[in-house]
């Protein structure tokens, strides 16, 4: 693993006014922040740096304002939600950049912590414009990035202020890369990662990249159905993207290259109807009416996820294996969850997952909790199994 700088390695931060960008893009409701799952996981950070004696100054944006200032879409109200999950006072500063804003700063005590408005309010802040950098950057004297969902984007505040600051990475970010690198940059054998989803083109890349670093490739959700009718099978009225049939033999061929094994269903829950306890049947494979969806993967598909995974000793998951959001379509989510959490709580196995609806599976099947790491970082995440360089990342890595 590349070596990054992290908040083990800052000398004396008394009074040192940092600069710690985090993801504050929470859902908000009535004004009120509805889930507070993000300020959770930077709370670490805040704190410890507070502790230490540092003026923490965070950075965040929220939503995409159009154009310019949007009282719908102001941090204050976060600003209030950050005190609750800290239990510490966090000043609202309602600007991010000029003399008002160095003044309160200028104001702070050591130890104190302050969240400044919206960067997102100011459209250099996503052309990474340099003078827009320079005026967050004469807020601070130390860059601290603990967004990692917001790694892969190159904008000021993500990747432009390490650029002029002496930047580190937080708590969370360093949890984040320590987990991706153990799940795909130096895992330990065999490794195997379960994809899933609707659509094989959304994840194109994600695929091409997984066949060459992990022992076995287990493909769910609309996209398996791609790869059956690719096989060969008639997938009757199930999505499917037809037109990726050679795109799907040629990723089939580069695994097999690569000495990677593709696992797809070998039985599939059906129903004519995409309804909550639609009337439904399993069916093998290669026997799906012409009338019928394929919903979810069967039971003896199941059996052999689960057979993979006892083979295993690490485990990536992106993406549940069926319309899991819809039973009885969400039992072979649940299932195969249920059964790598086992694994991992019998520390046999280490599993990292990623992706909005993963995270949602994995809630679902009440075992969020028992996996080695659950990224919420989307985008990122997902670029980073793909094998791509993050801009927030790289910026904060050794030289």
């Amino acid at each position: 693993m590349a070596h990054f700088r992290t908040i083990d390695d800052l000398g004396d931060i008394k009074a040192k006014r940092v600069l710690v960008r985090v993801d504050l893009n929470v859902p908000m409701a009535d004004g009120k922040v509805t889930d507070a799952t993000r300020i959770e996981r930077v709370a670490p950070t805040i704190l410890e740096l507070s502790d230490k004696g540092a003026k923490v100054i965070l950075l965040a944006h929220f939503g995409r304002p159009k154009d310019g200032r949007d009282p719908h879409l102001s941090l204050e109200p976060i600003a209030r939600a950050t005190s609750d999950v800290i239990g510490r006072n966090v000043t609202f500063i309602p600007d991010c950049v000029g003399e008002m804003v160095e003044g309160a700063i200028f104001a702070m005590l050591p130890g104190d912590i302050a969240l400044l408005e919206n960067t997102r309010f100011y459209k250099g802040e996503e052309k990474n414009d340099p003078e827009f950098t320079k005026k967050l950057a004469a807020n601070g004297d130390i860059y601290v990035n603990d967004a990692f969902s917001a790694a892969h984007r190159a904008h000021c505040s993500t990747e432009g202020l390490a650029k002029l600051l002496p930047a580190y990475a937080g708590r969370t970010m360093q949890a984040e890369l320590e987990a991706l690198d153990r799940g795909l940059g130096n895992p330990e054998k065999p490794v195997v990662a379960i994809v899933g989803g609707a659509k094989v083109s959304t994840k194109l890349d994600l695929l091409m990249n997984l066949v060459r670093k992990v022992d076995a490739l287990i493909i769910g959700g609309g996209m398996a159905n791609t790869f059956l009718a690719a096989r060969g099978d008639d997938v009757g009225k199930s999505l499917c993207e037809h037109d990726l049939a050679p795109t799907a033999r040629q990723i089939m061929i580069e695994a097999a290259s690569a000495g990677c094994a593709i696992v797809l269903p070998s039985d599939a829950v059906v129903a004519k109807e995409f309804k909550v306890d639609a009337p439904h049947q399993t069916v093998p494979v290669d026997a799906v009416p012409s009338d019928a969806m394929i919903l979810d993967v069967g039971p003896k598909s199941v059996d052999t996820i689960n057979e993979w995974i006892d083979r295993a000793n690490t485990l990536v998951w992106n993406g549940p294996l069926g319309a899991f959001e819809t039973r009885p379509f969400d039992q072979a989510t649940v299932a195969v969850a249920r059964h790598a959490a086992k694994r991992t709580k019998g520390d046999k196995l280490l599993s990292v997952a990623g992706g909005g609806d993963t995270v949602a599976a994995l809630n679902h099947a009440g075992v969020a909790d028992d996996f080695t790491y659950v990224s919420t970082a989307g985008g990122a995440f997902l670029e980073w199994m793909e094998g791509k360089e993050l801009p927030g990342v790289e910026v904060l890595k050794h030289r």
